[in-house]
C-alpha cells in the first residue's frame, strides 16, 4: 500500500518567523519533507537556488502549469508575482515516506487546508505587535523600504484570517516557539 501522509502547513506574515520554525523542525524530524514552492519572482541574493529554496519559474512557464492543472494551489501574491504548490512536490515528498512540510502565505496556507481537509494541521504564526514584525524585517535587511511598505500594509491583511487555522503560534520567545511547533507536529502525526 502506498504511504498516505499527512501535511502541515505553516503560514504567517512575512518577518513572523514561519521559515526559523520551518527548517527546525526539518533539523530534527526526519519524517518531515520540505514542500518547495514555485514562483516567479527573481532569487534573494546567492543563497537560494532552484529546486531547493524555490523552484524558480518565468510567469510563461507558471501560466502553462496553471492551464495544464498542475498546481494544488497557486495565486498572484503582488503583481507578476506568481506563488503555487505543485501537486508533483506532493507526491514526490510521499513518495518517500513522509509528511510534507509547508512554508506558505497565508492564502496559500488556507487553500492546501482547504484542498486536504483533515489530513493537514494549518498552524498560523505571529509575533506580539506589528512593530517588532517591522523590526524583523528590517534587520533581515533583505527588503527595499518600498517592500516593507508593502510587507507591512499586506501583514494587516494576513492578520484577518488568522480565525480560519486550526491553530495560532505566538513567536515571542524563539526557543519556546520551536518547542511548542514540535509539539503541535507530534500531536498531529500520532
Amino acid at each position: 500500500m502506498a504511504f498516505s501522509g499527512k501535511l502541515i502547513i505553516f503560514s504567517a506574515p512575512s518577518g513572523s518567523g514561519k521559515t526559523t520554525i520551518v527548517k527546525h523542525l526539518l533539523a530534527q524530524n526526519p519524517n518531515l519533507g520540505f514542500s518547495i514552492s514555485a514562483c516567479t519572482r527573481d532569487k534573494r541574493g546567492r543563497n537560494e537556488e532552484n529546486g531547493k529554496d524555490y523552484y524558480f519559474l518565468t510567469p510563461e512557464e507558471f501560466k502553462q502549469k496553471i492551464d495544464n492543472n498542475e498546481f494544488v494551489e497557486w495565486e498572484q501574491v503582488y503583481v507578476g508575482a506568481f506563488y503555487g504548490t505543485l501537486k508533483s512536490e506532493i507526491e514526490r515528498i510521499w513518495s518517500l515516506g513522509k509528511h510534507v512540510l509547508f512554508d506558505v502565505d497565508v492564502k496559500g496556507g488556507l487553500s492546501l487546508k482547504k484542498h486536504y481537509g483533515h489530513k493537514a494541521l494549518a498552524i498560523f504564526v505571529k509575533v506580539p505587535s506589528l512593530e517588532l514584525l517591522e523590526q524583523r524585517l528590517r534587520i533581515r535587511g533583505t527588503d527595499s523600504e518600498e517592500s516593507i511598505s508593502r510587507r507591512l500594509f499586506k501583514v494587516k491583511f494576513e492578520m484577518s484570517f488568522e480565525n480560519q487555522f486550526d491553530v495560532t503560534l505566538v513567536n515571542e520567545d524563539l526557543e519556546k516557539t520551536l518547542v511548542k511547533a514540535q509539539l503541535l507536529v507530534d500531536d498531529f502525526l500520532k
